[in-house]
């Protein structure tokens, strides 16, 4: 069995994406160098999550917005919790959506973000930090587009003022003799189209493998990891997998401490029709592939499932 790749998309994407697209067929998940996001800033943002988590809950809480299904501001500790899971999530998180202008067609579909206003140069870094995670992702669905067959540019459109979510999230730290190797975020797989991941480089991040096992992924300072969401799994009718993946508390010291990551789940547009590929569906098949729905009506169909709206 190959391993998981690690790539630089610092290199032409032509000598990349078929190594890319190989890891997320037979894993749903590719490691990513050289991915353009600047260290300082990340440096910024994770220094400024931690200090918004560390906020006294009262302060956090008012900016929790009911009935808003997690998608702006807080969602407090123990609301989400993972698809057919019993137990809730042990996470808190903050989400940062899209800007839209005033008027925009896609208004209705994303809600103003909301800026703690406790914290400075918050709304400046996150918002930079979005604009460079999109482009990461542009960047990584390029090489996607290339391993598939379609022109390099063929997703740009698709994913034009995407319905696209960054989460601060942090994980406090666990007590008692439970603590190592507890289950911090329960086995899932994401809805959206690719997802970004910064701060994974602290082990417990694992992904089923096709064979049933559980997989460690192990990811260098810095790099991205990126895998894929049930959006791109339908539209590729399975060909690139979304894979349950869970977090883990490591063993040791590590198991005591807060966990911190910045995921980036990037998303088609709303109005985009998620339809099979034609090269994607196998005429021998006798399985029928999945029938045509708009990301959004999809969306809105697995938040329910997760507890979020």
């Amino acid at each position: 069995m190959s391993e998981i790749a690690s790539v630089s998309i610092a290199r032409p994407l032509s000598e990349v994406s078929e190594e890319i697209g190989r890891s997320f067929e037979e894993y749903g998940f590719a490691v990513i160098r050289d991915h353009g996001i600047p260290a300082d800033l990340i440096a910024k943002a994770e220094e400024l999550s931690k200090a918004f988590f560390a906020l006294p809950d009262e302060i956090k809480r008012a900016y929790h917005i009911p009935g808003g299904g997690g998608a702006r501001g807080y969602t407090p500790f123990g609301t989400e919790k993972a698809k057919d899971a019993s137990v809730h999530d042990l996470k808190e998180f903050w989400h940062v959506g899209r800007s839209l202008p005033e008027g925009h067609p896609l208004a209705e579909y994303m809600a103003p973000n909301l800026w703690p206003t406790e914290i400075a140069e918050f709304r400046d870094t996150f918002e930079a930090l979005y604009a460079a995670f999109e482009k990461a992702g542009a960047r990584v669905l390029e090489a996607i587009a290339l391993h598939l067959g379609l022109p390099q540019d063929w997703f740009a459109k698709t994913v034009e003022d995407g319905n696209s979510v960054m989460r601060l999230l942090h994980y406090p730290p666990l007590t008692g003799a439970d603590a190592e190797g507890a289950i911090r975020a329960a086995a899932h797989g994401d809805i959206n189209t690719i997802t970004l991941l910064l701060g994974a480089e602290e082990a417990g991040l694992e992904l089923l493998t096709a064979s049933g096992e559980w997989k460690a992924i192990e990811v260098p300072e810095g790099a991205l990891v990126v895998n894929i969401g049930d959006m791109l799994d339908r539209l590729t009718n399975g060909k690139l997998r979304s894979t349950t993946h869970r977090v883990v508390n490591p063993r040791g010291e590590a198991a005591y401490r807060s966990r911190y990551s910045m995921p980036f789940f990037l998303h088609f547009r709303p109005d985009f029709t998620i339809e099979t590929l034609e090269s994607c569906i196998d005429p021998e098949s006798a399985e029928p592939h999945p029938a045509p729905i708009s990301s959004h009506d999809f969306l809105m169909q697995r938040l329910r499932e997760i507890n979020l709206v």
